[in-house]
C-alpha cells in the first residue's frame, strides 16, 4: 500500500470524492456502482474499512438497507422479485429480541434519510419506546402521506438539524426540545394553524424555515431567535391565504436577510408584518400579495421604506395576483419611495396599475441605486414618458444594469447613433411603447440598439400588459449584425 494512503486526510479526500454518485443512484436504493465500491474498500483493509462504511451508510433512501442486514429478512430484501415491491413485508414478522441488534448494527452511520413510505415502519413496532435507532442523523426528509402518531419517534435524535417534511406532525408540537439544535424547517403542505405555531415556538435556534403561514405568536417567537436568517412562507396550493396576525406587537429580527411572503398573502397582513417588524440585516425580501389596491401599494412602500433595511437591501420584488374596479386609474408614484434603499440591486413590482417614470425620474433613480443590475415596472398599459435620450443619459450611470423593463417612447427618435460614441454593454433586455408601433421607424430603432445597446438581442413590446417580441425591429437588427463588413480600402 502507499504511503500517502496512510495520511488520513488524503484517505478520506479520495474517499469523499468516490462517494459523489449520479443522481440515477442516489434515487436508487439499490446497489450502486458507488455502493459497490464502498463496499469493496470497507473489506479491503482495516484502515479503510470505518472510513469506507462511515460513507457506505451516510445516506439512506428508506429503511430497506437496514433490514437487509436482519438474517432472517435479508433473502426477502434482497430476492429479486421483491425488489420493486413495496409492499413485500406485510406478512412479515415485526423484529425481536437479537435481531434488534442486526437491524442497529449500521444505523449510527446514518446522517441523512429520506423516508416516502411507512410500510416498514410495522416491524419496528417492537422496539423499546426509548430506543434511539439514529442516534447520529443530522437531516431526515419525510414525505410520507400517512403518518401515524408515534411514526416519528425514531428519527428525532438530539443530533437533527434539518428537518423537511410534507405536512406539519402531531409528533412535532414540541420538536425543539427533543432536537435543541434544529437549524433548518421545511413544511411543504398544510394550513398553519395551532400545530404549526406550537412546532414553530419549540424551536430556539433555527437558521433557515420555509412553510405555510402562521399566526401572530409564532412571528413575535420568531423574532427572538438570534440565529434566524431566512425565512419563506410558501405554499404548493392557490388557495385564499389568510394570516391571522392580529396581535402583532413592535419587534427587530436581527439578523434576517431574506424574507418571501408568497402564494396570495392579503395585502393587510403584508403590511402589518412590514410595519411591526424592523430588518435592519434584510438583503431581500419578495411579496406575492393577493390584491394590492392603490391605497394599500401606498402604505406597503411606506412601511418598507422604514423598516432599517436602508443601507442592506438588495433585492425587492412585489407583484399582485389579481385586479380590482378602482375609481382612478392613475399612475402610481412609486419609484422614489425605495431612494432610501442606496445598496438596490434588483427592483420588480408587478402590479395591476402604471408606475409612473419619466426621463428625470430614471436618472435620478440610476444615480440613487449605482450598483443595480435590473429594473422592471411591470407591464400594464401607460402614457410613455422616457424617451431615447433619457434612456441613454440614466445608462451612463449604471454600467451593471443588465435587465431594464420599462416603457420607452419609440415614436419619437431624439437621438442619432451615428453621432453618439457611447455604448451600454451590459443591458440585455429592453421594453418599448406599445402605442401606434405602425407609425414607428423600426430601422431607425433598430440601428440604435445596435448601435448602442450591443448586448440587446431582441426588443419587447406590451401588448395591453402582455410582453411580446417586436418582429419587425428584431428582424432589422439580426440584418444588421450578419452584414458582412465591408473590406477594407487597397
Amino acid at each position: 500500500m502507499h504511503r500517502a494512503l496512510l495520511v488520513s486526510e488524503i484517505l478520506v479526500e479520495i474517499f469523499v470524492n468516490l462517494n459523489q454518485p449520479p443522481i440515477s443512484e442516489i434515487l436508487d436504493w439499490l446497489p450502486s456502482l458507488t455502493r459497490k465500491s464502498l463496499a469493496s474498500l470497507a473489506l479491503t483493509c482495516t484502515i479503510f474499512h470505518e472510513l469506507a462504511m462511515d460513507l457506505l451508510w451516510c445516506n439512506m433512501l428508506g429503511l430497506r438497507p437496514l433490514l437487509g442486514c436482519v438474517t432472517r429478512l435479508h433473502s426477502v430484501v434482497y430476492d429479486s422479485e421483491s425488489v420493486y415491491d413495496r409492499d413485500w413485508s406485510k406478512d412479515v414478522d415485526p423484529l425481536v429480541g437479537h435481531e434488534f441488534h442486526q437491524f442497529l448494527r449500521h444505523s449510527a452511520r446514518v446522517r441523512n434519510i429520506i423516508m416516502s413510505a411507512s410500510n416498514y415502519l410495522r416491524l419496528l413496532t417492537t422496539l423499546p419506546i426509548e430506543t434511539c435507532v439514529f442516534p447520529n442523523l443530522r437531516s431526515l426528509s419525510w414525505m410520507v402521506e400517512c403518518t401515524e402518531i408515534g411514526d416519528l419517534r425514531f428519527f428525532l435524535p438530539p443530533t437533527l438539524r434539518r428537518l423537511n417534511v410534507s405536512e406539519v406532525q402531531i409528533d412535532m408540537n414540541y420538536i425543539g426540545a427533543r432536537c435543541p439544535d434544529m437549524e433548518e424547517l421545511t413544511v411543504y403542505e398544510g394550513s398553519g394553524g395551532v400545530r404549526l405555531s406550537e412546532t414553530l415556538r419549540s424551536c430556539k435556534r433555527l437558521r433557515r424555515l420555509q412553510c405555510p403561514p402562521f399566526d401572530s405568536a409564532a412571528w413575535m417567537h420568531l423574532s427572538t431567535i438570534p440565529t434566524l436568517l431566512e425565512v419563506k412562507i410558501l405554499t404548493s396550493r392557490m388557495i385564499n391565504i389568510h394570516y391571522p396576525l392580529d396581535n402583532l406587537d413592535f419587534a427587530t429580527f436581527l439578523h434576517l436577510t431574506t424574507l418571501l411572503l408568497s402564494c396570495g398573502i392579503e395585502a393587510a397582513s403584508a403590511i402589518a408584518i412590514v410595519q411591526h417588524f424592523k430588518f435592519p440585516s434584510l438583503k431581500k425580501i419578495e411579496m406575492d400579495v393577493r390584491v394590492l389596491p392603490r391605497a394599500e401599494a401606498e402604505r406597503l412602500f411606506h412601511a418598507l421604506s422604514l423598516c432599517q433595511a436602508s443601507q442592506t437591501l438588495e433585492h425587492i420584488d412585489i407583484a399582485s395576483n389579481y385586479t380590482i374596479q378602482e375609481h382612478t386609474s392613475d399612475s402610481l408614484m412609486a419609484v422614489r419611495q425605495f431612494f432610501c434603499f442606496k445598496e438596490l440591486r434588483t427592483l420588480k413590482l408587478y402590479l395591476h396599475r402604471p408606475i409612473y417614470l419619466d426621463d428625470d425620474l430614471l436618472f435620478e433613480a440610476m444615480t440613487t441605486w449605482p450598483h443595480i443590475h435590473s429594473l422592471a415596472l411591470g407591464w400594464h398599459p401607460s402614457p410613455t414618458t422616457i424617451t431615447f435620450r433619457g434612456l441613454f443619459a440614466a445608462l451612463r450611470l449604471c454600467p451593471q444594469l443588465q435587465d431594464l423593463q420599462v416603457l420607452v417612447d419609440a415614436r419619437n427618435i431624439d437621438i442619432e447613433p451615428e453621432v453618439e460614441s457611447f455604448q451600454h454593454t451590459s443591458l440585455r433586455n429592453l421594453a418599448v411603447d406599445s402605442c401606434e408601433l405602425e407609425a414607428v421607424n423600426v430601422e431607425a430603432v433598430a440601428r440604435i440598439i445596435y448601435s448602442m445597446l450591443p448586448a440587446v438581442s431582441q426588443v419587447i413590446y406590451s401588448d395591453d400588459g402582455v410582453p411580446r417580441s417586436w418582429h419587425n425591429v428584431n428582424k432589422h437588427l439580426n440584418l444588421l449584425r450578419n452584414k458582412p463588413s465591408s473590406p477594407p480600402d487597397q
